[in-house]
C-alpha cells in the first residue's frame, strides 16, 4: 500500500466513488461528462473562468498603475503551494501524527498529485482572493479606512462567499472530510470544520491581502504567500488553548467568527462604494447564482449546515446590494 493511500484515505475516497490506489502520481485527465455529478464541470468552468477574468482585470489594473490586484493574484498561488501539500500529504512532512488524513477531493476533469489536487482548486485561490479584495476595494473601504479595516472587510466578504461553496461541496460529493480526524475536523458546522471556516475562509485571505497591501516592492507576492500560513497559526492559538475540549473549541471559534461578522457588517454597511469594476460588478453575482443553482439541485440527506449557508448567501447578497448602489457610468 502506498503511503498516499492509507486506510483512512481509502475509506474516504471509496465513499466518493473511486479507489485512491488507482490514481496517477502526476496528472490525470478525464472527460467532463464522466464526472460523478453534472455540477462538477459547471464548478470547474465557473472557478477557472473566474481566475482568468481576475487575471485579466489584475493586469489591467497593473497597467493603470495599481500593482495590488496582480500581486495578490500571484500571492494566492504561492500560498496554495505552501499550504496544500502538507494538508494532502502530512506524512511527507512528518506531520501525520499531528494532523492525520484530513479530506479528499472527488475526481474532476484535470487533477494533480495522486488525484488530490484538482485544477479548479488551483484556480480557486486566485479567484476567491480577487473576488473578496476587488469587492472591498470597490466598496471604498481601503480608501476610506485603510489597510487593516480593508483586510477585516475582506475576511467578512470571503466568509460569506466562500462558505456558500464550502457547505455545498460535501453535499454534492465534490470532496469529503475524514470523519475520524477529530484533531482537525472537529468541532464542525454540519460537514464543515469550524477551523476551516475560520482560518481558511477568512483569516488566510484577510492576512494575505493585508500583507500584499503593506509590503512594498516586487517581492510582496512571494512574501505574502509564504507568511500567510503563519498568521493562520497565530489565529488558531485561542482555540488550541481549549486542548481536546471540543465544546470549548466550538465556542471560541464561534466567537471569532461572530467578531468577523459584526466588524464586517459594520464596515460594509458604512461603506460609500466607488463605481465597481467590471469584475466586481459581474463575477460575484455570477458566482452566487451558480452556487444557488447547486444548492437547489442538491439532493439526499443534508450533511452540511444549510442554515449557515443561507445566512452567508444573505450576507453576500447584502454586500452586492451595497456595491450596486452606485451609478456604473465611470466603472474602472
Amino acid at each position: 500500500m502506498i503511503t498516499e493511500c492509507g486506510p483512512e484515505a481509502e475509506a474516504v475516497t471509496r465513499g466518493l466513488g473511486f479507489d485512491c490506489h488507482d490514481v496517477s502520481p502526476v496528472v490525470s485527465v478525464r472527460p467532463p461528462w464522466e464526472l460523478t455529478h453534472w455540477t462538477m464541470p459547471l464548478l470547474e468552468l465557473l472557478v477557472i473562468a473566474g481566475a482568468v477574468f481576475a487575471l485579466v482585470h489584475a493586469i489591467r489594473r497593473r497597467r493603470a498603475g495599481d500593482p495590488i490586484n496582480l500581486a495578490l493574484w500571484w500571492a494566492s498561488l504561492v500560498y496554495l503551494f505552501v499550504i496544500e501539500p502538507p494538508l494532502y500529504f502530512p506524512e511527507w512532512f512528518g506531520l501525520d501524527d499531528i494532523y492525520g488524513f484530513i479530506f479528499a477531493h472527488n475526481r474532476f476533469t484535470v487533477q494533480f498529485m495522486w488525484d488530490r489536487l484538482p485544477l479548479y482548486i488551483v484556480a480557486f485561490y486566485p479567484m476567491i482572493s480577487q473576488l473578496a479584495y476587488e469587492v472591498v476595494r470597490s466598496l471604498g473601504i481601503f480608501r476610506q479606512r485603510g489597510a487593516l479595516a480593508g483586510a477585516v472587510a475582506v475576511a467578512f466578504v470571503c466568509q460569506v462567499f466562500y462558505e456558500v461553496f464550502d457547505h455545498i461541496g460535501p453535499q454534492l460529493k465534490w470532496w469529503a472530510w475524514n470523519p475520524d480526524n477529530v484533531i482537525v475536523n472537529q468541532p464542525a458546522m454540519g460537514s464543515v470544520p469550524l477551523k476551516s471556516a475560520l482560518l481558511f475562509a477568512s483569516v488566510s485571505l484577510a492576512a494575505m491581502t493585508y500583507l500584499v497591501v503593506r509590503i512594498p516592492g516586487r517581492w510582496r507576492a512571494l512574501a505574502a504567500g509564504v507568511l500567510t500560513p503563519f498568521t493562520m497559526m497565530i489565529a488558531g492559538i485561542p482555540s488550541s488553548l481549549a486542548g481536546t475540549n471540543i465544546t470549548a473549541q466550538a465556542w471560541i471559534l464561534g466567537a471569532e467568527l461572530a467578531l468577523i461578522w459584526v466588524a464586517g457588517l459594520w464596515l460594509v454597511a458604512r461603506a460609500v462604494a466607488d463605481p465597481p469594476s467590471p469584475f466586481a460588478r459581474y463575477y460575484p453575482a455570477c458566482y452566487l447564482a451558480v452556487m444557488a443553482v447547486c444548492w437547489l439541485v442538491a439532493g439526499g440527506k443534508l450533511v452540511s449546515s444549510g442554515i449557515y449557508a443561507l445566512v452567508c448567501l444573505a450576507g453576500a447578497g447584502f454586500v452586492l446590494f451595497k456595491l450596486y448602489r452606485v451609478a456604473p457610468a465611470s466603472s474602472r
